[in-house]
């Protein structure tokens, strides 16, 4: 089974998981979570994570993934975020890797005072949406586009293979 859109990238990751400023004590929200990857790896980092899609077969890939991790404190829950983040737990870090309901998603978060979120997207339009949205609700901290490329094979020697960019957005509660 797979999923649109496919995992995180392991460099993107990296990145989105030292913005995020994971303590041990944290309930980490992953909202679109796909695959699990980004809540296994937060798991190790925090007390408790949710994991949020919408996508029955994003939940089925997450809950055996991190089994297959050995990971026991992820709880996974199928459903739209805009109805389930008001039935959670308030988040201390929240990370965004789908861009369904922004406009609701980012506000019902604002409310909540998390601490930080971050959101990564590759459609200029979702780029546009979230910087412009976390800024009207005075929570826009920074953007940043992260290109990254792979060596490959062309015939006897190597040449870059670039990824598709993807840009990381970072926002929160101010003071928390």
């Amino acid at each position: 089974m797979r999923l649109s859109g496919g995992p995180t990238k392991d460099e993107i990751l990296a990145i989105s998981l030292f913005k995020m400023g994971l303590k041990p004590g944290d309930h980490f929200m992953d909202i679109g979570c796909g695959t699990g990857k980004v809540s296994i790896h937060a798991a190790t980092k925090v007390k408790k994570v949710s994991a949020l899609d919408i996508r029955e077969e994003a939940i089925t890939l997450g809950k055996k993934a991190a089994e297959d991790a050995g990971i026991t404190n992820v709880e996974f829950f199928h459903g739209s975020a805009s109805e389930l983040i008001p039935l959670l737990p308030r988040p201390d870090c929240v990370f965004i890797g789908g861009s369904r309901e922004l406009s609701v998603v980012l506000p019902l978060l604002a409310r909540r005072n998390v601490r930080t979120i971050v959101l990564n997207a590759v459609k200029l339009d979702t780029i546009h949406a979230a910087i412009t949205l976390m800024r009207d609700l005075g929570i826009f901290q920074e953007a940043i586009n992260v290109q990254v490329s792979h060596a490959g094979r062309l015939g006897t020697d190597y040449m870059w293979r670039p990824a598709n960019p993807v840009t990381i957005i970072v926002g929160g509660a101010a003071g928390c």
